[in-house]
């Protein structure tokens, strides 16, 4: 009974050590997160990605994972996942219903520019930066800095 007793107090503490859920990003679906930043008037970062995509899955583990990253973006970004290739979903903009394909060509401006991408949309501006290509989390931090900067009209 005493060594039950210990093991559970063992598993008590260090879960408590364990990261929550609140230590990650919070993704959100485009039709989830677009109101939300309309509202609370923050960045939309879009990630773009495909399943296929092995350089996506790096960012996702290696710079999506970054603590550091994680803070900035919970503080500053709405987040939302985006996988073009998902065809039987809609994207709602204000009253405007797309289908994926119309929505990427929104996004992309036409552009082919691979995956994974990064989409920053400010709603207060009004504006779209596009940010083609793998970046590691040192690299990202920039890209943040950057548009964070902008939106502040620095």
């Amino acid at each position: 009974m005493k060594k039950l007793l210990i093991l559970l107090l063992c598993f008590v503490s260090f879960s408590s050590f364990a990261p929550g859920e609140g230590d990650g990003l919070k993704w959100y679906s485009w039709n989830e997160g677009y109101p939300l930043a309309m509202k609370n008037k923050k960045i939309i970062l879009v990630d773009a990605y495909t399943d296929w995509c092995g350089w996506c899955k790096k960012m996702d583990r290696d710079t999506y994972a970054n603590a550091d990253v994680i803070k900035k973006l919970n503080q500053h970004f709405i987040v939302i996942k985006f996988n073009p290739e998902l065809r039987d979903l809609t994207y709602n903009v204000d009253s405007v219903t797309y289908t994926a394909k119309e929505f990427f060509t929104q996004l992309t401006r036409g552009e082919n520019t691979g995956f994974p991408t990064t989409y920053f949309i400010n709603p207060v501006k009004k504006s779209l930066m596009i940010d083609p290509g793998y970046k590691d989390a040192a690299a990202f931090m920039q890209v943040l800095d950057h548009v964070i900067a902008e939106a502040k009209g620095k």
